[in-house]
């Protein structure tokens, strides 16, 4: 498919201010997964950011940014804004939303998401084995349901949510943050006010599935968790 990965970044975290920028072993955050979306080799690769600091960063490895409005609501958001100053935009099969958090991703992961749009589904996403009982009982790390039409390589997410017991039914996994779009889908997508359910959970893709917008999920193995915190980052540097 023809692909261009987007990377949405802002420094204005709550949990984690200036997030983007912290250097793991000695590279800023950023750089780091930017690299890992480059060794993808599915396409073109935008960083999609609000500040200066991560625009001349990338601008200074050659790569590719746009400067974003820092008040948009989300990250989803924050590539609509930027693909918008790309010209011949449609003509993408794929735009994928790699989150900026996740420096240890595989590279031949990121490819992975494509598969649901390739069954049909609307949206594409990841996910994996909760490795525990810490990271299931761990808020921070969002869970999904998932119907699978074919065992452990691609369903459909039935549900999201960060605390298990709002979950009905015994079998989840963890979600990876990452999305493959249609640019149809995402520009609907974009268009439609948070949902309910989006609200009180604090869980985008909700607004998806609260519109009957599909949900394919791809299964990988023993993808690394994202930074979300202090403490996450303490866990990444200590496997640099």
């Amino acid at each position: 498919m023809k692909t261009l990965i987007v990377i949405p970044v802002r420094m204005a975290s709550k949990r984690f201010p200036n997030k983007p920028m912290v250097l793991i072993n000695g590279k800023p955050m950023i750089q780091r997964v930017w690299e890992q979306a480059i060794a993808s080799k599915l396409g073109e690769v935008i960083v999609a950011c609000s500040e200066k600091e991560i625009y001349d960063l990338i601008i200074s490895l050659n790569g590719k940014a746009e400067l974003t409005d820092p008040d948009l609501p989300s990250g989803t958001d924050r590539i609509y804004a930027a693909i918008q100053k790309q010209s011949n935009i449609k003509k993408y099969e794929s735009i994928i939303n790699l989150q900026g958090d996740m420096p240890l991703i595989n590279p031949k992961d990121i490819g992975q998401v494509n598969i649901p749009l390739q069954q049909g589904y609307d949206i594409g996403t990841l996910a994996t084995s909760l490795k525990g009982e810490n990271e299931i009982k761990d808020n921070n790390i969002t869970k999904v349901q998932i119907e699978w039409i074919k065992k452990e390589f691609i369903g459909e997410a039935i549900d999201f949510n960060k605390e298990i017991n709002s979950l009905k039914g015994s079998l989840f996994y963890h979600h990876v943050g990452i999305y493959s779009f249609r640019y149809d889908t995402l520009e609907k997508f974009v268009s439609l006010p948070p949902s309910h359910n989006e609200k009180i959970r604090k869980l985008e893709q909700m607004r998806a599935l609260d519109s009957n917008i599909s949900i394919g999920v791809g299964y990988v193995k023993d993808v690394p968790n994202s930074i979300d915190t202090k403490e996450d980052l303490l866990g990444i540097e200590k496997i640099f």
